[in-house]
This record gives C-alpha cells, sequence and structure tokens, in this order.
C-alpha cells in the first residue's frame, strides 16, 4: 500500500476545511489528541518491545460538547498515555468548578443546566452528585484531620437546618466549634449534627476533639444551654466559660411585654459594658442585681435570675484585659458562620440527609479566608492566653 505524503500548504488547507466545519473546533481536538496519543503508543512500543492492540473509547470535556475519543491500547496493558493525565486533570478541575457552584448556592440541577450550556451534554441531578464525590473525601479529611493541642479561646454554638431522615423532615441541630489558634488566626476544629442541641452531645464532640488532639482550652464561649459547663469540664475542667450575653439578653426579651423590650436592652447594657477599663466584675454583678430588683417587681421570673449562682458565667469576660472583651462576651464570631451556612443552604429547602448538609456546611468552613488572618488587640491578653508571638 502507497503512503500518501501531503504539503504543510495542503495540510493548513484541510485543518481548515475541518474547523470551518459544523463543531470544526471539536473535530480538530479530536484529532489532534488521538494523533498525539497513537504517535506515542508508536515510540513506546518501540522502547519495550509491545504491540498495538486496538483502541478503548474514553470520553473528556470538549468546547460545548462532550470528546468521545478512542485510546491506544497494547497487547500487555502497560501503556498509558501522558496526555490523559492532562486530561484527568482537567476533568478535575470542572468537579470542582461544579462542586463551587452548588457550594455557592446553586442546586444540582442549575449545575446541570450550567453544564449542559457548557459542555453541550444534559446532567441529570444525580450524576452531579457524583461529581463531588472527591469533596466529599476532601471535606470529611479535613473534619477528621489531626488538631493542634492547644487552643486559647474557642467558641460553639449550634444551627438548625432542615434535614430529611428516613421519610421525615424536621430541623436538626450541627455543631460547631471554632477555635482561636495561639497565633491569633482561627479555624473550624468539628462540625457535627446531632437532632437535637444538648450537653450530652456537647460532650461527645469534646471528647472527639480530644482524640484528635486538643489537650487544653483556656476559654470556652458558648450560649447558656443547661448542663454545658458540665460537658466542658468533663474534658477541659481548667478552662474558663463565658456564656453568651446577647442570648442572654434574648432570652430576658421573651418575660416582658414588646413595649418593654427596648428598655430592659437599655439596662442590660449598663451591666453588661466592654472595653470600659473602670467597669470591673464586682461593679457589673452590683449592676445585674439593680437590674434584676428593678424588672423583677413586674416579671418575678426576672427577679429570681438575681442570686442564681450559675448567672455567674456570664460575667467571665471582665476577668481579661479591656481591650478584648468585645470579642469574648458573645458568640457573634460563631454566629456569622451560622449565617454562612443557612445562606448556602436557603436556596435548597430540606437536603436529603445530614451528610449532604456537612458537606456544605464543610465547605464554607474550609474555604473561608478571614480566618487566615491574625485577629488583632487579641495579645493584650497575655497572662491569661499563651500566645505564639
Amino acid at each position: 500500500m502507497n503512503e500518501i505524503t501531503f504539503t504543510q500548504d495542503q495540510i493548513r488547507d484541510i485543518l481548515t476545511q475541518i474547523a470551518q466545519g459544523e463543531d470544526g473546533y471539536n473535530r480538530l481536538m479530536k484529532l489532534a489528541i488521538e494523533a498525539l496519543m497513537q504517535g506515542e503508543r508508536m515510540i513506546y512500543n518501540e522502547q519495550t518491545g509491545d504491540v498495538s492492540n486496538g483502541y478503548r473509547p474514553r470520553k473528556t470535556f470538549g468546547r460545548g460538547k462532550i470528546l468521545e475519543l478512542r485510546v491506544p491500547r497494547t497487547r500487555q496493558g502497560n501503556f498509558y498515555p501522558l496526555l490523559l493525565g492532562l486530561l484527568k486533570d482537567e476533568e478535575e478541575e470542572c468537579r470542582k468548578i461544579a462542586f463551587s457552584l452548588y457550594g455557592a448556592g446553586l442546586t444540582c440541577d442549575q449545575v446541570g443546566e450550567l453544564f449542559e450550556e457548557l459542555y453541550g451534554k444534559q446532567y441529570s441531578s444525580s450524576q452531579i452528585s457524583r461529581m463531588f464525590d472527591y469533596a466529599r473525601e476532601e471535606v470529611q479529611q479535613w473534619l477528621s484531620r489531626p488538631l493542634e493541642g492547644y487552643y486559647p479561646i474557642v467558641f460553639i454554638d449550634a444551627v438548625y437546618i432542615s434535614t430529611r431522615r428516613v421519610d421525615h423532615v424536621s430541623k436538626e441541630a450541627y455543631y460547631t466549634i471554632l477555635g482561636v489558634k495561639s497565633d491569633r488566626s482561627r479555624e473550624v476544629l468539628a462540625i457535627v449534627n446531632f437532632p437535637t442541641e444538648s450537653s450530652m452531645g456537647w460532650e461527645e464532640v469534646f471528647s472527639a476533639i480530644k482524640a484528635r488532639g486538643v489537650e487544653r482550652i483556656d476559654l470556652v464561649v458558648c450560649d447558656g444551654l443547661t448542663g454545658i459547663e458540665n460537658a466542658i469540664g468533663k474534658h477541659y475542667g481548667m478552662a474558663n466559660i463565658q456564656l453568651c450575653t446577647v442570648h442572654l439578653e434574648r432570652n430576658l426579651q421573651k418575660y416582658v411585654k414588646p413595649k418593654d423590650k427596648a428598655a430592659l436592652a437599655q439596662d442590660l447594657d449598663e451591666v453588661f459594658k466592654v472595653g470600659d477599663s473602670r467597669h470591673d466584675k464586682q461593679k457589673a454583678q452590683a449592676a445585674w442585681k439593680q437590674f434584676c430588683a428593678k424588672w423583677g417587681k413586674y416579671y418575678p421570673a426576672i427577679g429570681r435570675k438575681a442570686h442564681q449562682p450559675r448567672m455567674d458565667l456570664y460575667f467571665t469576660y471582665l476577668d481579661y484585659d479591656y481591650r478584648i472583651q468585645s470579642m469574648i462576651h458573645t458568640t457573634n464570631w460563631i454566629e456569622r458562620l451560622n449565617r454562612d451556612y443557612k445562606r448556602t443552604v436557603r436556596m435548597r429547602g430540606s437536603l436529603p440527609n445530614s451528610e449532604s448538609v456537612i458537606l456544605l456546611l464543610g465547605h464554607v468552613a474550609m474555604t473561608r479566608k478571614a480566618y487566615q488572618r491574625k485577629i488583632p488587640l487579641l495579645n493584650y491578653e497575655s497572662e491569661k492566653f499563651n500566645w505564639s508571638e
């Protein structure tokens, strides 16, 4: 059989005709990729003594369509074109893009519609979901990673998200621990699901982070969940506890009439002052008793709180340098994260299972660039915290 040869101009004309035809760009890409792989197989066979053995099909992303390639094989089966590695990287990038869109708030159906526009192939929601397998593994590895031994401050809180369990949809609790590291940056230590929030659930979460390496915590900032101090004390008995003053205000607001809420909040501001070096714990506790006496005349439930020993945990922040008090008297930092959680899941209604929720929450927590920045002013408190700088 005679070999046909073409001049450079003839080759250029042929390629131009192909490029100008229907779907010309992808046809050229397919021809080029297959030609490169065949050339690589020829060299491989010469070097190893192997022989060609047909082709196997392989799909990859093209420009607006899926390319169906013929990948050369050899008899011994050890030939793997280097170009496939590059294509695999591209496909991995597409999967990451798909999950980034999903994590930003798009549904699986919406991601599928967008990919249909990009690649000319319709993707079902289940196919899009399978593209997230790499992300599930990445998030799971991140949530089970070893942790540092010391965290000066941790903030804990739970957010409720609609989740399907068996054949019923209800709001379930997702526990989050946000830690301040000794270099004053932050990281999420754990995201765990239980149907409800309880001190027993938190005890299990603390046990888990202890097993992952956390040996010491100096301050835990949390809401006023009943028994939370016992759950903390079981694993981190030396940690101080600050109950969130904003949560306390919300609870007290429930006891009063709507017309009294503004005045009650104003009085509480005089109790829980921050950033005032003259306002110490003794003055604050005296102001608290006056507050309870005043409002207890009209709302006895408030008056009964004046002498409850547990209320002392709301004043722990006053033992710290006045310049950092605004950062540690509430769970605001973690509530901002909770708002980001809700923003991400809001478009989806109820999620099919708790694993899907944790996948999204983990993605949000992992990608918060703000946590990489060191928090200024915290190092003003150098007696109660051991900063690394």
